[in-house]
């Protein structure tokens, strides 16, 4: 009986390999991202809520305020974080917020994109958090499919979007899931199921939180910008309980980041950057723009510089992954100053002299920024994987990987301070 199991396993295997040698070039492997989907009428009833802290499924963005670290878990909500003490940081709580990757925050109140609602959130007693308001619909939705994916929505890297079995009129996708599937080339080859879109800093005015360089959300002053795909969204928030919902900017394509530096708002997109004045807060207006090639792209400015990482392939578009430093002492006319290779770079941050980068799986790479033509690297921590970054005044907080790092700053380099697995 053994002997004949054998046998027919042998059989089996010699069939399986038979297959592989016939394929004849007709098959490859490709990722495919499938809809995390929620119904409509669920998406409403159980908008918000409140519960003890739980694994993280994927980090998201960083953000931070007073002795609180905020780690979205992407389309989730918001995992809480208590930075008391930064060498043994420890999780509160999680805010379950349906689609959610963007939070911003003023004065004990937090601002959260759900799909297409910004939803307000008394946090004054993390643990007693409170919705104080809801505004439906003021984020645009995208016009495919009747509206059941988010334009804020960040897309993550796949080669082919599978969205087979989804009822656009009753359901809402969340989020994705990645797999690797084997498919005929010829089938993908056609178009019809292969398209790709990009994913998606101090904020300023009052006592505000501080995000990391992939934020969509922006508070300064008495307003907040949130960037979609093509529009700045603003609302006026000087009645943090009651925001107003003004009329939209349209910015491009592909907007992606924003940053705020003064009286201007730089927008990453994965065409460019562009600048804006916002000197009348209320209605921004285009100053310039600084053209690359197709790539992610998140923004930073110090001085008479931007720094802005290209991060390529997939769904960012052909360009070598770097970092372009562009001389913005003329914000009428940006123009490159030099640039360097990274691998596959995401979020980026600076600090007095110290500019730091998230190379994605090359981990945190620390330099010198005193002569930008000529970075001088301070250290490169190799063996994690790095996705965003806040420089805080004494500590300089990452995610990446489902693990929140915080290093302490020294005269020439920075020194591991604690890390808090979250999942």
């Amino acid at each position: 009986m053994k002997k004949q199991t054998l046998l027919i396993l042998a059989v089996v295997a010699i069939g399986f390999i038979s297959c592989e040698k016939t394929d004849d070039g007709k098959y490859a492997e490709y990722l495919v991202a499938r809809p995390l989907k929620i119904g409509k009428t669920e998406f409403r009833n159980e908008r918000v809520d409140f519960v003890s802290p739980l694994p993280i499924e994927e980090s998201g963005k960083i953000y931070a305020y007073q002795d609180y670290i905020f780690v979205n878990d992407k389309y989730r909500g918001v995992h809480v974080i208590d930075n008391s003490d930064p060498g043994s940081p420890k999780k509160v709580s999680f805010i379950k917020i349906a689609g959610n990757v963007d939070i911003s925050i003023k004065d004990n109140y937090l601002f959260a994109d759900s799909i297409s609602d910004l939803v307000v959130l008394d946090i004054s007693d993390v643990n007693n958090i409170r919705i104080v308001n809801w505004l439906e619909n003021v984020l645009p939705e995208s016009a495919w499919f009747g509206g059941g994916i988010a334009q804020n929505m960040e897309w993550p890297v796949a080669d082919l979007y599978d969205y087979d079995g989804v009822d656009f009129e009753n359901e809402i996708i969340v989020g994705w899931e990645v797999v690797t599937e084997r498919r005929l080339i010829e089938e993908v080859n056609t178009g019809l199921n292969n398209f790709a879109l990009a994913e998606a800093a101090n904020d300023t005015g009052g006592n505000v939180g501080q995000g990391g360089s992939l934020a969509r959300f922006k508070i300064v002053g008495d307003y907040l910008y949130a960037v979609d795909n093509h529009s700045i969204n603003i609302f006026e928030i000087s009645d943090l309980e009651q925001p107003k919902d003004l009329e939209d900017v349209y910015a491009g394509f592909d907007i992606e980041t924003i940053f705020n530096r003064g009286q201007h708002l730089f927008l990453g997109s994965m065409s460019g950057m562009y600048i804006y004045d916002i000197s009348s807060p209320a209605s921004p207006s285009f100053v310039s723009e600084f053209q690359h090639g197709t790539a992610c792209d998140p923004v930073v400015v110090d001085g008479d510089y931007a720094y802005v990482t290209l991060r390529g392939g997939n769904q960012c578009g052909a360009t070598e992954s770097g970092l372009f430093i562009v001389d913005i002492s003329n914000i009428a006319n940006p123009v490159l100053a030099v640039s360097y290779p990274m691998d596959e770079p995401y979020g980026l941050g600076i600090k007095d002299k110290k500019l730091f980068i998230c190379d994605g799986a090359s981990g945190l790479k620390v330099y010198d920024k005193t002569d930008v033509q000529n970075l001088t690297s301070l250290n490169h921590f190799k063996d994690i994987i790095a996705f965003d970054v806040i420089p805080r005044e004494n500590m300089l907080l990452m995610v990446g990987d489902d693990v929140l790092y915080q290093y302490e700053y020294l005269e020439n380099t920075i020194a591991l301070k604690s890390t808090l697995v979250l999942n």
